[in-house]
C-alpha cells in the first residue's frame, strides 16, 4: 500500500489481486469504516459481494451516522457531520455510490451540485445575552503570546505532544481568545483533551483556518446524514450481495502468533441470545472496527431525562479482550475509561408550529423554511454555563418531516454544571426542560419561555458517555496500526485505529481512510491511498493562515526604522515580497 495524489491514480482502476476470488471478509459494525471497506473490497478488491458477510449488533447500519424518527419521541440525530471538499478518501468512495434522490448522479455528483447552488456560511456565529450578537465580528483576538503558543505547538514534533493536555502547552490568554471558542465548540475540544490531536487538525485543517469564523468552509448534505450517506452506500452493497447479519454481538477474536506472524483464527459472536461464530483461515479477512464514540448511548424524551451509562460497554469490552492477546493491539483504556471527561449531551428538538422558528430566524437572519442554508453551523452561546450551541441545517433535514416543522440540533459540553434559566445541569435535564434553557438563549421572553417549550416543540435528549473519548491525551501504541506489524488477514478500522498518513479523527474522513487503507493493504491494491490534502506543505496557505490569525495585522518587521525601510524595499521586489502583500502581511 502507498499513497498518492493527483489525476493519474484518482481515475485509475486497479486490476484484480491475485487470489481474490477464493477469499471471505468479516466485518465487525456496520458503522461507516465497515461500509466503506465493504465497498473497497467489491469496487476496488473486486471480492464477489455475496463473500463479504457485515456483522452489527444492533437492528440498523450506520453507527454514528445516524438519523431516525422515533415513535412518540419524535426526530432524533445525536450528532452532526461537518464535511469539506479535502475529504479525498470519502468523495473517493461516493463518487461510485449511485445518488437516492438524483437520477443518473452519485452521492458525490449530488453534494457538489447542492453546495455549488447553496454555499455554506454562517451569519451569526457566537452570542450572548439570551440572543444578542456577542461581537466576535470574525476576529480571532489572539495576542502575541497566544500566537506564539499556536506556532509552537505547529512546529513541535508529534512526540512533543503525546500525552499532554491542550492547557499544558497553550496559556489562559489562548485559552480566552475567539480562536479558542471557535475551536473548542466547532470540534468538541476539551482543554483536558489531546495537544497532540490539537497538532493535528491545526495541521490537517490549515487551509480552513479563514473559515473557522463563518463556516464557510464546510458543506453539508441535504438531509440528515443517515438518509443523505448511509442509506445509498447500503443499497448499493445490498445490490452488490453483500451480507448483513443484525442482532449479532461479536464478543471475541482468537489469534495465532508464530515467527512474527499474526493471524485472526476464530471469530465468537452472540446472535440473538445463543453463541456462534466462525473459524477462520488465511484466506478469511477479518476488519473490526474498535471502541466506539456512540456506545451506551441513551436517549430521554419531553418528559424524561437521558440516563449516563457508565455499565458494560461491548464495544469496549470487545477490544479490552482483544487487547489484551498482543501488544500491538492498542490500549483501550486509554480512551475507554473516563466517562466524566468523555461524555456530553445532544439533543434533537423538532418544532411544531411558527412560533420558535420566528426567534430563530431573527438570530440566524434566514428564513428557515426556505429549503436553503438556515445556520450554516452552529450558533454558540458565548455566557451559556453549558457552553451550548445550536444548528439548524437545510430543511427539510428528514425525508418524512412535515413541512411546518423544523428540526434544531444543540448540544452542550460542560453537562453536570447548572443551566441559566433552568437551574439544573443538562444532564438531569428533560426535553422540555433543554427546551426552555435554549429558548433562554435564543432570546424568547422569558413569559413565554415554558410555554413553548411545553407547547411548541418536542426534544429528544441523547447522553453520550464515549463521545469524546478519542480525544484523550494518548502516545505512540495506544491505537493500534490499522494493520498491526505481521498481521497476514486482519485489520482494526475507526476512529481508535491509527492510519498511517497525517489525518485527524472525529471526522467521516477518517473512517473511511482506515477502512482504504485496511483493505488496499490485505489485499495488496495496486492503486494509491489518497494523501491528505497537503496544505500544511503550500506556502500559500500558510501565510493565509498566519494572517487570518492576526485578524489582518502585518507582521512587525525587526530592526530601527531605516533598516525595516531596506528591508521592505527589499520583499517588494521578490515574489517572496508579492506573497507577503497578498496576504496583508507586509506593512503599507
Amino acid at each position: 500500500m502507498y499513497y498518492s495524489s493527483g489525476n493519474y491514480e484518482a481515475f485509475a482502476r486497479p486490476r484484480k489481486p491475485a487470489g481474490v476470488d477464493g477469499k471471505r471478509a468479516w466485518f465487525v459494525g456496520s458503522g461507516l469504516a465497515s461500509l466503506a471497506g465493504a465497498a473497497f473490497l467489491v469496487r476496488d478488491g473486486q471480492l464477489a459481494g455475496e463473500r463479504i458477510t457485515i456483522l452489527e449488533q444492533q437492528t440498523l447500519p450506520g453507527g454514528a451516522l445516524d438519523g431516525i424518527k422515533e415513535p412518540e419521541r419524535g426526530f432524533v440525530v445525536r450528532g452532526g457531520r461537518e464535511m469539506e471538499n479535502h475529504f479525498e478518501c470519502l468523495w473517493d468512495l461516493f463518487r461510485s455510490v449511485p445518488s437516492l434522490e438524483v437520477e443518473g448522479a452519485s452521492v458525490l455528483d449530488e453534494f457538489y451540485w447542492l453546495n455549488k447552488d447553496d454555499p455554506n456560511f454562517s451569519l451569526q456565529r457566537v452570542t450572548h445575552q439570551q440572543g444578542r450578537d456577542a461581537g466576535t465580528n470574525g476576529l480571532f483576538a489572539l495576542g502575541d503570546r497566544a500566537q506564539r503558543d499556536l506556532v509552537k505547538v505547529f512546529l513541535a514534533t508529534r512526540e512533543e505532544m503525546e500525552d499532554k493536555r491542550i492547557d499544558e502547552v497553550f496559556g489562559e490568554e489562548f485559552l480566552a481568545s475567539n480562536f479558542w471558542l471557535y475551536w473548542r465548540t466547532m470540534f468538541a475540544f476539551e482543554q483536558w483533551h489531546s495537544a497532540l490531536e490539537m497538532k493535528l487538525y491545526l495541521h490537517r485543517f490549515v487551509h480552513h483556518i479563514g473559515g473557522l469564523p463563518d463556516f464557510s468552509a464546510l458543506k453539508f448534505t441535504k438531509y440528515n446524514q443517515y438518509e443523505s450517506l448511509v442509506l445509498p452506500l447500503v443499497k448499493w452493497l445490498l445490490e452488490q450481495g453483500v451480507v448483513f447479519q443484525y442482532g449479532t454481538e461479536v464478543t471475541d477474536v482468537d489469534f495465532s502468533f508464530a515467527d512474527g506472524r499474526k493471524q485472526a483464527t476464530a471469530l465468537h459472536w452472540v446472535r440473538d441470545g445463543e453463541p456462534g461464530g466462525v473459524e477462520l483461515t488465511a484466506d478469511d479477512l477479518l476488519f473490526t472496527t474498535i471502541g466506539s464514540l456512540t456506545e451506551n448511548s441513551d436517549n430521554g424524551d419531553q418528559r424524561t431525562p437521558a440516563k449516563l451509562k457508565e455499565g458494560p460497554a461491548p464495544a469496549w469490552d470487545l477490544w479490552r479482550r482483544i487487547a489484551a492477546k498482543h501488544p500491538d493491539f492498542g490500549r483501550p483504556d486509554v480512551f475507554g475509561s473516563h466517562i466524566p471527561q468523555t461524555k456530553w449531551e445532544s439533543a434533537t428538538v423538532t418544532t411544531l408550529d411558527h412560533r420558535i422558528p420566528e426567534y430563530i430566524q431573527k438570530v440566524c437572519k434566514r428564513d428557515p423554511f426556505s429549503g436553503r442554508v438556515v445556520t450554516g453551523g452552529i450558533v454558540t452561546v458565548r455566557d451559556s454555563s453549558w457552553l451550548l450551541s445550536w444548528t439548524v441545517n437545510r430543511q427539510p433535514h428528514f425525508k418524512q418531516q412535515p413541512k411546518d416543522q423544523i428540526v434544531v440540533w444543540l448540544y452542550s459540553l460542560f453537562v453536570d454544571v447548572p443551566g441559566d434559566y433552568v437551574k439544573k445541569p443538562m444532564q438531569e435535564c428533560t426535553g422540555e426542560e433543554i427546551t426552555r434553557e435554549w429558548l433562554y438563549h435564543l432570546g424568547v421572553p422569558v413569559e413565554l419561555i415554558d410555554r413553548l417549550a411545553a407547547e411548541s416543540a418536542k426534544c429528544v435528549p441523547v447522553m453520550m458517555p464515549y463521545v469524546t473519548s478519542f480525544f484523550m491525551p494518548r502516545k505512540a501504541g495506544d491505537r493500534p496500526d490499522v494493520v498491526p506489524p505481521g498481521a497476514v488477514n486482519f485489520a482494526f478500522i475507526g476512529q481508535f485505529a491509527e492510519a498511517g498518513d497525517r489525518d485527524c479523527i472525529f471526522t467521516t474522513e477518517y473512517s473511511v481512510r482506515t477502512a482504504m487503507e485496511a483493505v488496499y493493504r490485505l489485499l495488496g491494491v495496486e492503486r494509491g491511498v489518497p494523501e491528505v490534502f497537503a496544505s500544511t506543505y503550500d506556502v500559500r496557505a500558510l501565510l493565509n493562515a498566519t494572517s487570518r490569525l492576526r485578524d489582518g495585522k502585518p507582521v512587525d518587521l525587526p530592526g530601527p526604522h531605516a533598516l525595516r525601510k531596506r528591508l521592505n524595499a527589499r520583499l517588494e521586489t521578490s515574489e517572496i515580497g508579492e506573497l507577503l502583500k497578498e496576504y496583508n502581511l507586509l506593512p503599507e
